[in-house]
C-alpha cells in the first residue's frame, strides 16, 4: 500500500502546488501520517498481494486516501519539521 500512497500524495501535491511545502521532508511526513491513519493491509503471498491491490481499486479506498492526505497536509503545513 505504500507505493499507492506515495503516488497519490505526489499526484495531489502536483495538482495543488500551493497547499504545502513540496520538499522531500514534508512529503515524507505527509506519507507517514497517511499510512499511520489508514487501515493496514498485510500480505505474505502473491495471492494476498492481488487481493490487496484489488482493495486499492475500491472507490471508498480512494475517498479515505484523499481524506487522509488532506488531513496530513493540514498537520504538516501547520508544523513543518524543517
Amino acid at each position: 500500500m505504500g507505493e499507492e500512497v506515495r503516488m497519490a500524495v505526489n499526484k495531489y501535491l502536483k495538482d495543488n502546488k500551493n497547499c504545502v511545502c513540496q520538499c522531500e521532508k514534508c512529503k515524507s511526513d505527509i506519507m507517514a501520517i497517511v499510512l499511520n491513519n489508514l487501515k493496514p493491509k498485510y500480505v505474505v503471498t502473491d495471492k494476498g498481494k492481488v487481493y490487496g491491490k484489488l482493495d486499492t481499486l475500491d472507490f471508498q479506498f480512494d475517498v479515505d486516501l484523499t481524506r487522509e492526505i488532506v488531513n496530513a497536509i493540514e498537520i504538516v503545513s501547520k508544523n513543518p519539521e524543517h
